[in-house]
């Protein structure tokens, strides 16, 4: 310790210690933030994230297969510990897009529920669970500024729902609320360019069972493709991330610390006439520090009640 500050040793010992405090639903693991994971699932938006519907009720399934078998430091090089991590998620949302306009957006509320079946091996060790995450909800406004340009702007919060335990291995919930703004962006042409963009901002509060803070995150998800005009787009997609703030232990700074990550991969969408769609994509991780590293395999089906 030196000047208040708190020096990371990559060492298996000390990212073991790193591992043991949580890990997120949906989203990867290693050492930025605590158990060097976020709340919100990167990447788990694709085509239509800026595109509220009309006013009704909606479901929303998300499904992911998530594995890696890298962590990467701050220098981004492959830390020497044997680790694999397998993560398969299946999260219904609810929509709710009500009449009532506000500021002149169409007013929205969500929540979505997270089923986790994860496995996390390091060095000997090795644990399997398999339960709620933690929950999300929170309202929305929606407009349409053109027929082919939409914005949707939010405040997401994170709940710490999810069961935690300091000692174990992993943990699904993260036993700490989140406070996430969102600003998300369509473009949608069914016969030419589709462009989506949608921008969040992470403020983490302090786990109080670890008096750990992870630090603020800004990422966002995105998907470029072109419309074919009979319902598809096929494209490219993935998230860009970046910790912006240092994490926090018993009040002093956690140094050299923060996560980055850049994934992309092929995307793709099918909206019926019926009026449900569905995505799917595959995701690569890259330029990672401080971060696990691997791939992510995509669903999200949409439906009106």
């Amino acid at each position: 310790m030196n000047n208040n500050k708190t020096a990371v040793n990559p060492s298996p010992h000390a990212t073991r210690l790193l591992l043991g405090c949580s890990l997120a639903a949906l989203a990867p693991l290693a050492t930025a933030t605590e158990g060097g994971a976020s709340m919100y699932p990167m990447g788990a938006e694709n085509y239509l994230s800026g595109a509220m519907p009309p006013p009704g009720m909606y479901g929303t399934v998300y499904a992911q297969h998530y594995r890696a078998d890298r962590l990467r430091g701050n220098d981004g090089r492959e830390l020497p510990v044997n680790f694999s991590l397998r993560a398969n998620v299946v999260a219904p949302r609810f929509v709710w897009v009500t009449e009532r306009k506000v500021l002149g957006g169409s007013l929205a509320f969500h929540a979505i529920a997270p089923l986790v079946d994860l496995k996390v091996s390091l060095g000997d060790d090795s644990q399997h669970k398999r339960e709620l995450g933690d929950i999300t909800f929170g309202p929305g406004l929606g407009y349409h500024y053109s027929e082919k340009f939409h914005a949707a702007y939010g405040i997401d919060f994170f709940a710490p729902t999810g069961r935690f335990d300091r000692d174990d291995l992993v943990n699904i919930g993260r036993n700490y609320w989140t406070v996430q703004p969102v600003a998300a962006f369509s473009y949608i042409d069914p016969n030419g360019l589709n462009v989506d963009v949608k921008t969040m901002y992470d403020f983490n509060l302090r786990n109080r069972d670890t008096h750990y803070r992870s630090g603020q995150e800004l990422h966002a998800d995105y998907a470029i493709g072109w419309g074919l005009g009979n319902g598809w787009v096929l494209g490219v997609g993935g998230y860009v991330y970046r910790q912006t703030t240092d994490d926090d232990l018993r009040g002093e700074r956690v140094e050299n610390n923060k996560g980055r990550a850049f994934a992309v991969g092929p995307s793709i969408k099918y909206s019926s006439p019926q009026g449900w769609f569905v995505t799917a994509k595959w995701q690569q991780e890259r330029a990672v520090r401080n971060r696990a590293e691997g791939d992510a395999y995509w669903l999200k089906l949409v439906f009106p009640f």
